[in-house]
């Protein structure tokens, strides 16, 4: 009996030996096709995003940074979604993602729809009229790639930065921009106190923290005149000066009307350009 044990195992060694066993065998394989959701984030024009959000279309936002998803229903809108939340759980979502401050910053967003992820971005300001009774008061706006401002007829370019935030291709975008479009951009992260668009924009360097801090210091901030060449003359060029007179408050200076300069610089012929963080706050200090 113990030899007739010993014969099966060895029959079973050999067997395993000459046909061995795949042990992916029985593992099923999925096609992406097969999934039953796409986790592809896809960067849709209007005119394509407008037909799969029909009017009183219900979708999911998520925002891209924070993570937090309320739902939302699409009420009108012909250049881009006049959007309402859904419910005043949703409102109350919506609100934390802005801090508890209603707000014109843009945010970096994906719309779900069904399962597809489509990216967006969207101001947090109620405004105009609201149907639902969700307590917030008017609507919103959602653009996508393409979408226009209904007054202006034009792409907002903020909005554009977010939608391709959500997308992933904000720094290739990026690498496109002129050195005056970044002080917008710049400009608008101080007025904002935004983070993201602060680091995005600046040259990192020892008093970078410092200019983070600044920011939060401004209540209001804006440039009401800029010294421009003509964008193809700065082929070649690694750093930048461009002189400008911003108005700005705070607390304690007060309204401060002054006239400073923007350095903006590059690394490399294939860098981008980056404001010189040091360099700026030296001239709001006073130090330069």
């Amino acid at each position: 009996m113990r030899n007739f044990s010993l014969f099966v195992i060895i029959g079973i060694l050999i067997c395993l030996c000459i046909f061995p066993v795949d042990s992916k065998a029985n593992e099923q394989k999925y096609d992406d096709d097969d999934l039953p959701i796409s986790f592809e984030i896809e960067i849709l024009p209007w005119e394509v995003a407008k037909d799969i959000l029909p009017k009183y279309k219900k979708f999911i936002v998520i925002d891209v940074e924070t993570g937090k998803q309320y739902q939302v229903q699409r009420r009108s809108g012909s250049r881009h979604a006049d959007v309402q939340p859904l419910t005043t759980k949703d409102t109350k979502i919506m609100k934390e993602v802005y801090d508890g401050k209603w707000s014109w910053k843009r945010r970096a967003i994906i719309v779900k729809v069904g399962d597809q992820f489509i990216a967006a971005s969207m101001h947090g300001m109620p405004h105009g009229g609201g149907a639902l009774q969700n307590g917030f008061p008017g609507h919103f706006c959602i653009h996508f790639y393409g979408s226009t401002t209904h007054r202006s007829g034009k792409m907002d370019k903020l909005h554009h930065l977010m939608i391709l935030k959500a997308g992933g291709k904000e720094e290739e975008y990026l690498h496109t921009v002129d050195p005056y479009e970044m002080i917008e951009f710049f400009v608008t992260g101080l007025k904002y106190q935004d983070p993201h668009l602060l680091k995005v924009t600046i040259a990192e360097n020892k008093t970078s923290t410092k200019l983070k801090k600044m920011a939060k210091s401004f209540t209001y901030f804006r440039i009401t005149s800029m010294s421009f060449l003509p964008v193809e003359d700065l082929e070649g060029q690694l750093v930048l000066e461009v002189p400008v007179e911003v108005k700005y408050h705070t607390d304690k200076s007060g309204k401060v009307t002054k006239n400073i300069s923007m350095i903006l610089i590059k690394n490399s012929v294939m860098d981008r350009w980056r404001i010189d963080s040091e360099h700026f706050f030296n001239q709001i200090q006073g130090k330069n």
